[in-house]
This record gives C-alpha cells, sequence and structure tokens, in this order.
C-alpha cells in the first residue's frame, strides 16, 4: 500500500506567505491545486502544503526529520530565515524550530550531530 502525506498550514494570506515558503523550502511549489492552495514536494509521496484560511492560520505544528539537519539549517540561514529555537533532547535527537510570519512552527529534526 502507498501512502501519500499531505501536511496542512493554514496562512492569512496565500499571496505574502508563498514568498516566505519558497525560501523556506528553496524552491517554487511542486503544483497549485487551486487558487488558495500552493504545495511542497518535501520527499517521494510526501507533501507540504499551505491554504489560506486566516481564521485558523498561526496554529500549525509540523516536523520534518532529515538526515543532514545541519545541511538544512545552512542552507536555510543563507536564504535568510533563522530559527527561534534549537533543542537538543536526551537521546542527542535534535529540534530547529522556525515561525512562519503568521506564527506556524515549522521544524527541522534531525539525528545526533
Amino acid at each position: 500500500m502507498t501512502v501519500d502525506l499531505f501536511a496542512g498550514v493554514a496562512v492569512r494570506d496565500i499571496g505574502a506567505a508563498s514568498g516566505w515558503y519558497e525560501r523556506f523550502f528553496g524552491g517554487e511549489p511542486a503544483f497549485l491545486p487551486n487558487e488558495v492552495e500552493a504545495v511542497w514536494e518535501v520527499g517521494e509521496h510526501q507533501y507540504v502544503y499551505i491554504v489560506e484560511a486566516a481564521e485558523r492560520a498561526g496554529h500549525a505544528l509540523v516536523t520534518l526529520f532529515v538526515s543532514d539537519l545541519d545541511a538544512v539549517v545552512d542552507g536555510l540561514s543563507a536564504r535568510g530565515i533563522e530559527p527561534v529555537k534549537r533543542e537538543t533532547y536526551e537521546n542527542g535527537v535534535r529540534k530547529i524550530t522556525y515561525n512562519d510570519p503568521d506564527g506556524n512552527e515549522i521544524g527541522y529534526g534531525g539525528g545526533p550531530g
């Protein structure tokens, strides 16, 4: 069985948010299903999408676990996006948290550095 995962993030304004997410993910959306959504493919069968829904904006919690966390964080910094929080858990797993302009929490996690 194949499963495609779509993690949704509500934003106030799709036009304003799209630019930040393009910088965050390092490119344009994989596709635009309609006028109020934009979708980025973050892995095989794995997608993060933003949807214009002002009343729900700012409450998302999304974490992507990657094999090379340092490379991802360096790439984000090079694109002008800095984390709001860095955590290292007892088992060495790390999580780097970013906030989009609406306050949604988008994080990257990785194994011990």
